[in-house]
């Protein structure tokens, strides 16, 4: 199962419920920080946006990527090629480790975004209303609230990843209500695959 929704939704928040019931959850963020230790990954990483997005000490520097990529659709299109498919395949060995289980989660705010819908049986859709999102990033990440705006307008209008998505989980009721939808579709989920 897929889980998504743009920046300031509270995806993480929601993936972390579900992984409360017991469901593993790939986060592909997090696996794709990970490449950033990787050679192979950074030699690509300079070939495509440049020696500029290095700091001194030959680490990436990924403020310097951001601002490029945010700024430029296709700088941001050659990022997502190197990164995408190499998070895929980390993503099917992982599957391969947690074969017994009844479902499992890959969470990434870029699903529809990268084509990958394809890949999973259900989506879930994370949503919150935009003034909302906009004061979380802007508390979380200490930013302005018109860089919080740029950085959500490289992304699918999260109405619209509503209206594609099988299950919508509105993110903005409190916990209470987003621990009762989340055993919603946990429950709907469940019945689902053991009916296979």
């Amino acid at each position: 199962m897929g889980i998504t929704g743009g920046m300031g939704s509270g995806k993480s928040t929601v993936a972390q419920c579900f992984e409360a019931l017991g469901v593993p959850c790939f986060c592909a963020d997090k696996e794709a920080a990970t490449l950033y230790e990787d050679d192979e990954f950074l030699k690509a990483l300079r070939k495509a946006l440049g020696a500029k997005v290095f700091a001194n000490d030959g680490r990436a520097d990924k403020k310097a990527i951001a601002n490029i990529v945010f700024n430029d659709k296709g700088k941001l299109q050659k990022l997502n090629n190197l990164v995408h498919p190499r998070v895929m395949r980390m993503f099917e060995k992982w599957v391969g480790q947690h074969s017994d289980e009844p479902y499992l989660l890959f969470e990434s705010a870029v699903i529809f975004e990268s084509s990958l819908q394809g890949h999973f049986d259900k989506i879930i859709c994370v949503y919150a209303p935009m003034d909302i999102r906009i004061r979380r990033i802007v508390t979380r990440d200490k930013t302005t609230p018109e860089l919080a705006m740029e950085r959500i307008g490289n992304q699918m209008d999260d109405e619209k990843k509503a209206q594609l998505s099988d299950y919508v989980v509105r993110n903005y009721y409190g916990p209470k209500y987003r621990q009762n939808i989340v055993q919603s579709i946990h429950n709907k989920i469940l019945k689902h695959t053991t009916k296979r």
